[in-house]
């Protein structure tokens, strides 16, 4: 009887942790902010806000997890399609947010990523889940 209880114990501490491991991978509280130029000028507007967790892990798997961001100065002929940064849903935290800016290319199948004095040019499978998790449409449909 004292083994059988032991082991209930053990199983159940096991679960706890693996389960706490699990949800480690995952984002919580975070979410995106994304901002959409009006026209043909340097003007924003905020376009979308999105909080579901599979998402925001996915956009921050894509962005954040290269090895392939390049220090550079960019000169670009126009100003960013789109601005993202990613913040806390936690009012209480104050985060120094990274404003990530895009541009897609003219052929409609990758995108170019800068975040400060970085630069990335995405593959095009990155470029069109990163755009449709942002505006909800197809790279080749903006």
């Amino acid at each position: 009887m004292k083994f059988t209880k032991t082991l209930f114990i053990s199983l159940t501490m096991i679960l706890f942790v693996l389960t706490g491991c699990s949800n480690g991978k995952e984002v919580k509280g975070d979410l995106l902010k994304v901002q959409e130029r009006i026209g043909d000028e340097n003007k924003y507007e905020d376009f979308k806000e999105i909080t579901d967790n599979k998402q925001v892990q996915k956009v921050k798997d894509i962005i954040l997890n290269r090895d392939d961001w390049k220090n550079a100065k960019v000169d670009t002929e126009r100003p960013a399609d789109y601005k993202f940064a990613f913040k806390s849903k936690d009012p209480k935290i104050s985060d120094k947010a990274v404003l990530y800016e895009i541009w897609i290319s003219s052929n409609k199948d990758t995108v170019e990523v800068v975040a400060g004095s970085e630069y990335v040019q995405l593959n095009e499978e990155d470029s069109t889940d990163l755009l449709e998790i942002l505006t909800g449409e197809k790279l080749s449909n903006l």
